[in-house]
């Protein structure tokens, strides 16, 4: 039989799967939150300079690079993280992941920093003007966010440190690693927004 012959069986075409429900999940949750952030975002933008009395944001805002630097540093501490996982291992992954912990951590307790100085020196409070209500909010808001993710991150080096966490669970810490990118891109609109549109 000769190759003009031979019978040529069509490759059947990859079996379609429905997409993970844990991603389809986070997909969601970071869509509605966008949609939230970009409410308050466009309230912080109308009410920019509206304010009748002070403090004004050029009087009282520092900007807050060191503290940034560790936050959008954490989203590559995150991903080498993810990728010592992947690859079993679990010391690499502890170790970044760790290291994204300190990242978070050091930039709530900036904020918190920050904040202590609005009120106490500058007597910056959300009631004081539209300026302050709309920078709590705004600030406040991505903090919380912060806050959450950072419960999370902890959560999972608990479980990794207690050796509960193997190579398929790495969905799940996917999803995780989603949500700190989220927060990360958030805050690189928020500090646009705040520290240098808004002052």
């Amino acid at each position: 039989m000769t190759n003009e012959d031979a019978i040529t069986i069509p490759s059947s075409p990859a079996e379609w799967r429905l997409p993970s429900r844990r991603k389809m999940a986070v997909a969601c949750l970071i869509f509605t939150e966008t949609a939230m952030f970009t409410i308050f975002v466009v309230a912080y933008l109308f009410y920019l300079g509206k304010s009748l009395t002070g403090p004004y944001p050029n009087q009282v805002l520092e900007t807050p690079i060191l503290s940034t630097i560790c936050l959008l540093g954490s989203s590559l501490t995150i991903v080498l993280a993810e990728r010592g996982l992947g690859q079993e291992n679990r010391g690499r992954f502890q170790f970044w992941w760790m290291v994204t912990i300190i990242l978070a951590a050091i930039f709530l307790g900036a904020t918190a920093s920050e904040w202590n100085g609005l009120i106490t020196v500058h007597h910056l409070t959300i009631s004081t003007n539209l300026f302050g209500t709309t920078f709590y909010s705004l600030v406040g808001l991505h903090a919380s966010h912060v806050l959450v993710g950072l419960t999370l991150l902890v959560l999972v080096l608990v479980l990794s440190l207690g050796g509960h966490l193997k190579k398929r669970h790495h969905e799940h810490v996917k999803m995780v690693s989603w949500y700190w990118h989220f927060v990360d891109a958030v805050w690189v609109v928020v500090f646009t927004v705040v520290y240098i549109i808004g002052r």
